[in-house]
């Protein structure tokens, strides 16, 4: 049992070591190119962060858009971590698109650009 909570003590030490903090890439984008009035899928993929302490939120002129979807928290090398949310849209010109990221005591906001 002492070599068990040894070897978890060297485990958690080298892993704080290893994983330093990381803050997230956002990028924000959509399935198909942004034209008003189609339908679309509205895209935010976060990436390269640690710790995996995220929050993220897809909006339509500052207020959550509902039914979105988010997946899994995925692991990438060097102890840092993605993940993706998504949701379907149909852009408007009058109406703004962004992703906030919140990512320990740090909040962001990343707008949709079109591609027009």
């Amino acid at each position: 049992m002492r070599l068990f909570l040894s070897f978890a003590v060297l485990c958690t030490l080298y892993f704080s070591v290893q994983a330093k903090e990381s803050p997230p890439k956002v990028q924000v984008y959509s399935y198909s190119p942004g034209e008003y009035g189609k339908d679309n899928v509205l895209i935010c993929h976060v990436s390269g962060f640690h710790p995996p302490d995220i929050t993220i939120e897809l909006l339509k002129d500052g207020a959550p858009i509902p039914d979105t979807k988010q997946t899994d928290l995925a692991f990438e090398q060097g102890w840092k971590f993605h993940l993706t949310k998504s949701v379907a849209f149909t852009p408007q010109k009058s109406q703004e698109y962004s992703c906030r990221v919140r990512h320990l005591q740090s909040m962001k906001d990343y707008s949709w650009e079109p591609d027009m």
